[in-house]
This record gives C-alpha cells, sequence and structure tokens, in this order.
C-alpha cells in the first residue's frame, strides 16, 4: 500500500483516536463554523511521513507513540521552516536484533564494494538527469560510472559531482550547489530532506541501524546509513526541481505551494527491477537487498534506474 506524506503549515492539535490521527484546526476570531467543520481525521496505518512545519502545532504523546509504532516517520521543522529533526522508531523490525548484528559484523571489503555499487547509480542516475535537463547524451559520466572502484578509492563521486551541478541547470549556468542558499539550493534542501527520512523509514522498516553507514561515518551525524543509501536517488529530487523551473513557477521562496510540490517526493514513479514504483515502495525494496547483502543471500543492492 502507497503510504501518505502529510504537511501541517498552520496551527492544529493533533491527537489520537480509535487508530485514527484526529486533526483539530482552531476556529479564527469572528468565524461561525460547525465543530465537524474544524475536526479531520486519517487512519494512521495509511501514513508513511509527517512534517510538522509551524509552531503552533501540539502533538498528544499518544499519537507521536502510535506514529512511531506504525514506522511514520515525523519530520519537524525549525523556525526558517526547514526540517531540522526526524523522529523514528527503535524497532522497526521483529529480528531487529539479529540484522544488526549482521551490519556490525560487515566486513570492510563487503561496506566499499557496496560502496562502489551506491557509487556506480548515482553517476548514471545523474547522466539520465543531465540527459533530461539538456537533451543531450554526457558519456563521460557513464565512462565515470563504470569506472568506480572499490570504495571509491579515486573519489568519481566528486569528480561527477563538479561537472553535474555546472551542467544539470542549462538556464542557470552560475549555479553553485549550497547546503545554506536560498532559491534552488532551498528547494534541493527540502526535497532531501524529505528524501532521507523516507530512506531512514526504510531502513528501520529492514531491522537496519540508520546510524551506520557503509562510507558516511560523521560521529555527529545519526542517519550516515541513510546518507549512503539515498545518493542514486536524489536525481529524483533534482528532476522534480527542474520541472518545477520549467513550469515557470517562482522559487526564489520556498512557499507551501512549491513545499507542496516536494511532498509528492514519496509518490514518484521510479523504475526498479524493471518495474515501475512509487519512490517510497522502491526504497523498501533498496533497503531490503541491502540488509541481504549483508546476511550473504545477495551480492548487489537493488537500486532505481533512471
Amino acid at each position: 500500500m502507497i503510504k501518505r506524506t502529510l504537511y501541517f503549515g498552520n496551527p492544529a492539535y493533533l491527537s489520537l483516536k480509535l487508530k485514527q490521527l484526529v486533526v483539530r484546526l482552531p476556529q479564527k476570531e469572528g468565524e461561525q463554523k460547525d465543530e465537524k467543520e474544524l475536526i479531520r481525521t486519517v487512519p494512521i496505518e495509511d501514513l508513511g511521513v509527517i512534517i510538522l512545519d509551524h509552531k503552533q502545532i501540539t502533538v498528544t504523546q499518544a499519537l507521536l507513540a502510535e506514529l512511531l509504532d506504525n514506522n511514520c516517520a515525523v519530520i519537524t521543522c525549525d523556525s526558517r521552516q526547514l526540517p531540522t529533526g526526524l523522529f523514528l522508531p527503535l524497532a522497526g523490525n521483529s529480528v531487529q536484533n539479529e540484522r544488526f548484528r549482521l551490519q556490525l559484523d560487515a566486513s570492510l571489503p563487503l561496506k566499499k564494494q557496496l560502496w562502489q555499487q551506491t557509487i556506480e547509480a548515482k553517476i548514471r542516475n545523474q547522466a539520465s538527469m543531465l540527459k533530461y535537463s539538456t537533451g543531450e547524451e554526457h558519456k563521460n559520466m557513464l565512462k565515470w560510472s563504470e569506472s568506480v572502484r572499490s570504495g571509491d578509492v579515486d573519489n568519481m563521486e566528486a569528480r561527477a559531482a563538479v561537472y553535474y551541478w555546472k551542467t544539470v541547470f542549462p538556464d542557470n549556468p552560475y549555479f553553485i550547489r549550497d547546503h545554506e542558499g536560498g532559491g534552488a539550493n532551498a528547494l534541493l534542501n527540502y526535497g532531501y530532506a524529505i528524501l532521507r527520512a523516507v530512506v531512514a523509514r526504510g531502513l528501520v522498516s529492514s531491522g537496519l541501524l540508520p546510524t551506520l553507514g557503509i562510507h558516511h561515518h560523521n560521529r555527529y551525524n545519526a542517519y550516515c546509513l541513510a546518507d549512503d543509501i539515498m545518493e542514486p536517488y536524489r536525481p529524483y529530487v533534482d528532476e522534480l526541481l527542474c520541472q518545477i523551473v520549467e513550469s515557470g513557477m517562482d522559487y526564489e521562496v520556498l512557499t507551501k505551494e512549491l513545499k507542496g510540490k516536494l511532498l509528492t517526493i514519496p509518490t514518484l514513479e521510479v523504475v526498479i527491477a524493471g518495474k515501475r514504483s512509487p519512490l517510497m515502495v522502491a526504497v523498501g525494496q533498496t533497503t531490503a537487498s541491502l540488509y541481504k547483502c549483508f546476511s550473504g543471500e545477495l551480492r548487489k543492492i537493488s537500486f532505481p534506474e533512471m
């Protein structure tokens, strides 16, 4: 079943009743609305991601516990209305302890091989994204993807990234990727935050630790593995941004309308294992295949192809 993504950008009181998320909206001064008009309900089992983007949102403990029990990722935003926190369940799989051990015991050569596969897939998808945005083949990207060695010791990821960001937006040849920037950068940051939450949720569902990466290992990063596995999925966010730019929408300010576009990320159509699938479902296939690589059942992670 395709899980829903809900965004809350106005004051609201969120609670739980009979396995339902109950949304109670405050009545504005001078308004005369029936009680039923101010209350909405959504089945908890339908939810995959919730984004809380207003200081006057109240969430009950009972609701938060139920959301996490159903493996729903809850994202909180800061005063700049950018994602700043992520809630995930401690136990997302019935055999989690066994899977943790396999992940912890993974050898360095295995992790290097998995990182090689990840970067190969990322650069291939970036090449497809460039073909979409420029209308031209970029054979150098495909050559770099084929040249990635175990552990990406030659840093092909960085080489491809420099070329990619100089080329991906033809109408903005001076674009510079900036994690603190506004405009297109702000949209990318917001989109990647949603993608990160979806991947972290998938990892927990597969009984894996989102913290313990195969490549990223920043001591202050609680989602190193999510940052690893999301890499080949990033071009899908980039493609969505290109579509927004092509539509003529003003993207200099991150409006609620733009956020609404980015909230479609979990349901974007991707192709994985030769079949079309919503991105969130594909992520589940990727994380499940990663576990099987740790257990020795598979030798290759299943990633989508653009």
